[in-house]
């Protein structure tokens, strides 16, 4: 998961806790091992958000799955995770000047590379 934010947001909630609810939120999903989730999180240094008002904020969380899950169940773990989001963020959400998404794509297996040993460590194929 990446999640991009403007800088505003940072001074109106803690995006550390936001991280935080979101892997919370894919863990309960149940179809992402523990191994392979990542939440990360940006800050644009520079964005113009919508009509460049300056309250305006924005979150915008990126989630890239490998392929071969039924898109049915991609959409209702998006759905909890978004969920969990808005949750997190209802407060700035109560005000006009927040726009949050979420989007998944679907990696292609051809085009993606990976070496995680830590994948190896919790699923217990790491004998060392």
């Amino acid at each position: 998961m990446r999640i991009e934010y403007s800088p505003g947001l940072a001074d109106r909630v803690d995006i550390r806790v936001l991280c935080q609810v979101v892997h919370a939120a894919m863990t309960q999903a149940g179809i992402f091992p523990l191994a392979g989730i990542r939440v990360r999180a940006f800050c644009a240094d520079h964005a113009i958000v919508a009509d460049d008002h300056a309250q305006n904020d924005f979150a915008a969380l990126t989630l890239t799955v490998g392929a071969g899950r039924d898109p049915a169940v991609l959409q209702e773990a998006g759905q909890q995770i978004f969920a969990a989001a808005q949750t997190f963020l209802a407060d700035p959400l109560s005000s006009p000047h927040l726009a949050l998404s979420l989007e998944i794509r679907v990696s292609e297996p051809k085009l993606s590379w990976k070496d995680t040993p830590i994948h190896n460590r919790l699923t217990g194929k790491d004998k060392s």
